[in-house]
């Protein structure tokens, strides 16, 4: 794995991958590759292992650090697929792209054991679970056995039903409780690198999108671990400005600019040159502040 050089002043952090340690002196890229049928955006684009390649080296050659496969969607309203069929989709699509991008990062969204295990056996990185342990009892025993780098997301329900847990008292404070909650059962089981994602989208309405954003430096002053967030083309963005996901992706790096100003150090998302360059910006501003 290569370390990646430094072209900014944000504050480095470093991550085990397989017994390698890589230090990140910027915020990453990590660059997503649906290869599920029914995603909100890009379902079914990359279905063929020619396809997956492509997507795979061009998110590389467009500045993504890691690249994040999943095989099943979990936009509000969709159905998992069966543990098996999700493990054997991944298992594929990673052989594939560890054959032609063999140091690149690789990270699986997943929630079940099942397909983590397969994954990381086949050459992913790290787990990224969109349900906070929610979904699979087993899954997070199941990274402590495969000490692999884990995604710990702030969820409610399963994705057919998570836009009917959209009541809160206090967002930001339950969002915190629950990752601190679960960060301490993740730590007690030995899971050594945990990234947290506040999980927008998930079980949010769109104005609690903009409220928890609007507190997420609160969130990275609390946590000393690396924040992730995935805005990329959501609706948050699409119903806010009146367009559809096609038509997002300039929303999307205006949050993705805001979530780097308030703590974010991994940006999820479908169009990686874009965010690398509100890295480069931001971290020119950086430069210029510490200059003064």
């Amino acid at each position: 794995m290569k370390v990646m050089s430094k072209d900014t002043t944000f504050s480095s952090f470093s991550v085990n991958l397989r017994d390698k340690i890589v230090l990140f002196e910027r915020p990453v890229v990590m660059g997503i590759l649906n290869i599920s049928h029914d995603s909100f955006y890009d379902g079914g684009r990359y279905s063929d292992a020619d396809a997956i390649v492509r997507r795979a080296r061009s998110l590389v050659e467009d500045g993504a650090d890691i690249i994040d496969v999943g095989a099943a969607s979990t936009r509000p309203g969709a159905m998992l697929p069966k543990a098996e069929d999700e493990a054997a989709a991944l298992s594929g699509a990673i052989d594939l792209i560890r054959a032609a991008l063999p140091d690149t990062p690789l990270s699986v969204d997943t929630s079940r054991s099942l397909p983590a295990r397969c994954a990381v056996e086949h050459g992913a990185d790290i787990i990224n679970d969109i349900s906070g342990g929610l979904f699979d009892p087993e899954i997070f025993s199941t990274v402590a056995t495969l000490q692999v780098p884990y995604v710990l997301s702030h969820n409610r329900s399963l994705p057919d039903t998570m836009m009917q847990q959209t009541s809160y008292d206090d967002l930001t404070g339950e969002v915190v409780r629950f990752l601190s909650e679960r960060l301490a059962q993740l730590y007690s089981l030995g899971v050594k690198d945990v990234w947290i994602d506040p999980g927008f989208g998930f079980a949010k309405t769109t104005g609690q999108n903009f409220e928890l954003l609007a507190h997420l430096d609160e969130l990275a002053q609390l946590f000393r671990e690396p924040l992730l967030v995935g805005f990329s083309r959501k609706s948050m963005i699409y119903r806010t400005l009146g367009c559809t996901p096609d038509d997002a992706l300039n929303g999307t790096t205006v949050l993705n600019t805001a979530a780097l100003l308030h703590g974010a150090r991994i940006l999820r998302v479908h169009d990686p040159r874009e965010a690398r360059e509100a890295v480069s910006l931001i971290g020119q501003l950086d430069t210029a502040k510490t200059c003064d």
